[in-house]
């Protein structure tokens, strides 16, 4: 067995290290297992890897909650086995993916920002057990967390027992790169008092009383975070049309000269942007987001990044690496959040953030589909999206104008999903242009995102069904030509392609 013995410092908890195999024979049908992680940072790997091996032999379930997706040691063992039944808050992981999309596993898509409340409430029932990683216990029998915190602490302080996976191969130099606050839930929650990104107002620990720990498990299995593809040349004109747009800003006086916070989702699209502002003239940026991936390491050795807020740490497998060898310089800049203060409405509201987000499909009154495949098949979820969408000073979602080789428009008369209404959207940014809605009602906003957003392949179309729309009813406040509308989707079902 791998020796933790220096990690944990509470030396009465020593006696509770035990194998990942007796630890998963604690787990039964039907607990609710409340797992760390967020991205494929900070979970556990080494007990649902024996959890998914027992259940080859005994099948059952249990149900999953967690910050976020997670690793393949979590989800992707326990989708093999079909070992979930119910699955919150989000995942990105293909086999469970089909099983949501078969019926075999109920899926809860939530707000992330949400997720530790309702837990913690009872609407989602018992946590039977937290299953977490930590890559150390303190004197006192806190966890010091790894590289995401997401609802861990809040899994911790509300299950009836804590399983501990210790993480040798997590840096004892992430200690002190956390922020841990639980908000006190209503009636009794006070303001959250962050007024700047680098606020801290927690711990840089788990409150966790010994007593609660029930197993300690050692684990030698590394995060196995994504690799980033390399920037297509959408992504790339998308980012440049960003920082134009910001520029812009700037000069109109709406914003200082080194913009407010910016929030960028997970994914090439997002770290395409941020790599734009690496290149650009703009210095002394903040981040207030999710996930911290290798763009942030580059403005940092740029020298123009003065700090950035998330709640986890998800870099490329080579930006993990280097963030490691350097580990003493990138920390300074850094810290990691429970996932309901990273993500809250009242602190995005207050800081003022910029929100950067991605779309599959957007309609051409400016309604958002960033979940579902034509309206009906589960792609991902809404993560956090909507906590910023809501509440950001300046909403931004980004979408290619045509997938799947052209066959689809990413610019459709309407959504067939919709998870951020009109009102919450100010710009729409495509490789073709730039939609700004802000100040505009719904027939300029369609105009607009026909004209600067929709591939000049589909512009025609699209401009046919609003000037029609427009025509057969008056001149409606949103003209819609609903069955018509709907056909559009029904096209790519039947036949592949919306042409």
């Amino acid at each position: 067995m791998i020796d933790i013995l220096d990690r944990v410092r509470n030396k009465a908890l020593q006696s509770k290290i035990v194998s990942a195999e007796e630890a998963a024979a604690y787990f039964k049908p039907g607990m609710n297992v409340a797992a760390s992680g967020f991205t494929a940072s900070g979970y556990p790997k080494a007990v649902p890897v024996a959890l998914a091996e027992r259940m080859k032999k005994d099948p059952f379930t249990i149900n999953l909650w967690t910050g976020a997706s997670t690793g393949p040691e979590l989800d992707d063992v326990l989708a093999k086995v079909h070992g979930i039944k119910k699955r919150l808050p989000y995942q990105t992981n293909k086999l469970l993916r089909t099983e949501i999309n078969e019926g075999l596993v109920d899926y809860l898509d939530l707000h992330l920002s949400e997720s530790a409340q309702l837990s913690r409430c009872g609407y989602l029932g018992h946590a039977d057990v937290a299953l977490v990683e930590a890559c150390a216990i303190t004197e006192e029998g806190n966890l010091i967390p790894t590289t995401s915190l997401g609802n861990t602490a809040s899994y911790v302080q509300s299950a009836d027992k804590v399983i501990v996976e210790i993480n040798v191969t997590q840096p004892l130099e992430l200690e002190g790169m956390h922020d841990v606050y639980i908000p006190m839930d209503p009636p009794n929650r006070q303001p959250i008092p962050i007024v700047k990104a680098d606020d801290r107002i927690g711990t840089p620990y788990i409150p966790c009383t010994p007593d609660k720990i029930l197993y300690i498990v050692p684990c030698d299995v590394p995060d196995k975070t994504r690799a980033l593809a390399a920037i297509d040349e959408n992504s790339k004109k998308m980012s440049e049309i960003t920082l134009d747009f910001l520029k812009k800003e700037i000069k109109a006086g709406r914003m200082p000269e080194n913009l407010l916070p910016l929030q960028s989702g997970v994914g090439n699209v997002a770290n395409a942007v941020i790599e734009g502002f690496v290149d650009s003239d703009l210095k002394d940026l903040t981040v207030y987001t999710e996930v911290i991936q290798d763009g942030m390491l580059d403005l940092i050795d740029a020298g123009k990044l003065n700090f950035a807020s998330g709640t986890a740490f998800s870099p490329s497998p080579e930006g993990m690496e280097r963030f490691y060898k350097d580990i003493a310089k990138y920390k300074k800049y850094l810290l990691i959040r429970p996932e309901e203060v990273s993500n809250s409405p009242e602190v995005v509201h207050r800081l003022g953030v910029i929100a950067m987000n991605t779309a599959i499909e957007v309609d051409i009154y400016g309604n958002v589909n960033s979940t579902h495949i034509t309206g009906t098949k589960m792609m991902n979820g809404i993560g956090g999206s909507g906590d910023f969408a809501r509440n950001s000073y300046l909403t931004i979602f980004y979408t290619p104008s045509i997938a799947k080789d052209g066959k689809i428009s990413a610019v459709v008369p309407f959504c067939s999903h919709i998870d951020h209404t009109e009102h919450d959207i100010d710009i729409i940014i495509s490789e073709q242009g730039i939609a700004d809605l802000r100040g505009k009602a719904p027939r300029d906003r369609a105009m607009e995102i026909i004209n600067n957003c929709a591939h000049p392949d589909y512009r025609p179309m699209l401009l046919d069904y609003f000037n029609r729309a427009n025509e057969l009813t008056g001149h409606a406040h949103t003209p819609h030509l609903l069955k018509e509308a709907l056909s559009f989707h029904e096209r790519f079902v039947e036949t592949g392609s919306m042409k």
